[in-house]
């Protein structure tokens, strides 16, 4: 148990908190008057010109929820209970500062451990204190309790949704990390095994050719040279202890299998075109593969489409990936919300010094383009 509370006050900030967006001066600009119209079409509201002056002084508190979140519920707890308790009547009775319970929220959602703990013991007080001071019936008491108590779970729990959501797809992008090390793998082997044989040959023809055997070390000597890019790229991309699949990989060749019509899918159809010979057995690999998981994505996701269009084309410098389908699947593929499928074809292309974009068209369908060098990660 002591361990488990040890580990929640040690809880760092959750990374990459927002600052002050433009949805953030949208709502202090809405709440200040709405305050002042509150004011004024209440007059039997208690100290009304100090409640409305506490209501507009602190939405501010609002703007820095999230980079001082502790630091707001103390200023905005201070300044509301406080005088209060102090006073033996109610300062402040405005629906207008419900605003407030952003605060709490924003603790538990943008705080450390230690600032949601002590977030929390400073705002039972204050309630417990305005409780003690005889501010409103057991129901008021009891509901006000419940309303904070909903506040900071949904905090916490956004917090921690969140941050499963961030290692899930850290996940993704470990396991494409993972595929891709094992294509480069293939790619190591066969240079190793290039250079073998060619020791082998150069052995065997040393007697009678020796200028035989000086060739072979010249084509060893441009083969480990590439095998050593390739092992470096590999170790760059490795970031897994998980044992990998040294199966061969796919090459672009294999994407004809993904031609064809399905009974309850759209047809996909499949060309490519350029000068293929000589590519990386990691890139072609990862052409196969962005293709088959667009492909895939078309469709499960496709709403409507009646065919899925794989161009392959390649030039002296890089490698294109072009896929597109007809259907509306744009209408729920918003390309702000990547799947994780999309963020390892994301990943895959990167770590090859590529490049993967995915998103609707402007009339109807979805394209995903990819371009990858031809030297790959050894780039």
């Amino acid at each position: 148990m002591l361990a488990v509370l040890r580990s929640l006050w040690d809880e760092p900030r959750p990374p990459d908190a927002p600052r002050r967006v433009w949805r953030d001066w949208v709502l202090a600009g809405v709440i200040v008057p709405v305050a002042v119209l509150e004011g004024v079409l209440r007059p039997d509201l208690p100290w009304r010109a100090v409640s409305v002056g506490i209501a507009v002084g602190l939405v501010p508190t609002v703007l820095w929820r999230r980079s001082r979140p502790l630091l707001m519920v103390v200023i905005c707890f201070t300044v509301t209970g406080l005088p209060s308790v102090l006073t033996g009547e109610p300062l402040s009775e405005m629906y207008t500062m419900a605003y407030q319970l952003i605060l709490p929220y924003a603790l538990f959602r943008w705080g450390s451990g230690r600032e949601a703990a002590t977030g929390l013991v400073i705002m039972v007080v204050a309630a417990s204190l305005t409780t003690a001071g005889g501010h409103g019936t057991g129901a008021d008491t009891i509901g006000a309790f419940a309303v904070l108590s909903t506040t900071v779970t949904l905090g916490g729990a956004l917090r921690y949704r969140a941050r499963a959501r961030a290692r899930e797809l850290d996940q993704a992008k470990l396991l494409e990390r993972a595929q891709l090390a094992r294509d480069l793998h293939d790619t190591v082997a066969h240079h190793v095994s290039a250079m073998a044989i060619r020791a082998q040959a150069g052995l065997a023809t040393a007697d009678s050719r020796p200028e035989a055997a000086t060739d072979a070390l010249r084509v060893i000597e441009a083969e480990a040279g590439r095998a050593l890019a390739e092992m470096q790229a590999m170790v760059r991309v490795l970031r897994t202890d998980r044992p990998m699949d040294l199966t061969p990989g796919r090459r672009i060749a294999d994407i004809e299998h993904l031609a064809g019509h399905t009974p309850s899918g759209p047809r996909v159809d499949v060309r490519i075109s350029g000068d293929l010979d000589g590519l990386p057995p990691s890139v072609e690999a990862a052409i196969y593969r962005l293709a088959q998981e667009s492909v895939t994505n078309a469709r499960r996701h496709a709403r409507h489409a009646t065919r899925v269009e794989v161009r392959v084309t390649a030039d002296d410098a890089s490698v294109r990936l072009r896929v597109n389908d007809d259907g509306d699947g744009g209408l729920v593929r918003p390309a702000a919300s990547p799947g994780y499928g999309l963020i390892g074809m994301i990943e895959r292309a990167h770590l090859l010094r590529g490049i993967c974009v995915a998103g609707p068209d402007p009339g109807r369908g979805w394209t995903v383009t990819a371009v990858l060098p031809r030297t790959g990660a050894a780039t």
